[in-house]
């Protein structure tokens, strides 16, 4: 499994560290992270030289600095801008989602389009119910190593094992990225891909099931907006974890 390490580091008569653990929490809870990092303090002999090196405060994610800065440009009461394109002393929440979506959002994105691709594959099969076909579907299959074979009978039964697949991804965490909406629409392009494909027989409501299985599927990916009214205690229910001692990271 792959380690993402979460650190704060700061100095210890820093006024920002406070409302920075605060926005750090938020960010957490918003990616769906375990709410755990380390924290060190610049001062201490103890502490890594690239903590030493950075400004107060700094969040790194895996050793990177949300702000997208090197250690040497930020040695100093660090500035950082908000969405508002104000200056302010702490990290934005936004700013240090964005640098856990690299592992959230794009991972949901290749698993969701990964549960995607048999279910295209299947739905844009022929079914071979024209027994004149079957011939030039022979050649075709004779020419690429295969014998013939009618897999007709099981495309029904293949993608509507996909499409569950794709449904389960859509309904995993629903509440921590878009809500249920992404997941009502994957159903209803589910439903549309198995009327056009098995009872219509019609390209048109085949391919508009697809396209709106994909649409459900990028939405669901989409990263999720943040709200500045939330509050972190309300909005977790839980105290943050900052352990000083604790070694390694979060998954």
């Amino acid at each position: 499994m792959i380690m993402t390490t979460v650190e704060l580091i700061y100095d210890r008569d820093c006024p920002n560290v406070p409302p920075a653990r605060e926005n750090l929490l938020r960010a957490l809870n918003l990616a769906g992270y375990p709410l755990r990092w380390r924290e060190w303090d610049r001062a201490d002999a103890n502490a890594p030289a690239y903590a030493r090196a950075c400004g107060s405060p700094t969040i790194l994610i895996n050793k990177k600095d949300v702000a997208g800065v090197s250690a040497a440009d930020a040695a100093s009461c660090r500035i950082y801008i908000n969405d508002q394109g104000t200056k302010q002393g702490i990290p934005p929440v936004s700013l240090i989602v964005s640098a856990l979506g690299d592992k959230t959002n794009t991972g949901i994105f290749r698993k969701n389009t990964a549960s995607l691709l048999p279910v295209v594959g299947t739905a844009l099969m022929p079914k071979l119910v024209c027994p004149a076909c079957w011939p030039a579907y022979t050649a075709v299959l004779s020419a690429m190593g295969f014998g013939f074979i009618n897999y007709s009978p099981l495309l029904l039964p293949l993608t509507a094992i996909f499409l569950a697949v794709v449904l389960i991804m859509l309904a995993w965490r629903a509440n921590k990225r878009r809500g249920y909406a992404p997941l009502v629409l994957g159903a209803l392009a589910s439903a549309v891909i198995i009327a056009g494909k098995f009872q219509l027989d019609s390209d048109a409501a085949t391919y508009a099931g697809i396209a709106l299985l994909i649409s459900a599927s990028v939405w669901n990916a989409w990263p999720r907006q943040i709200s500045s009214t939330l509050c972190p205690a309300c909005a977790t229910g839980r105290e943050s974890v900052p352990d000083e001692k604790l070694q390694g990271g979060i998954s």
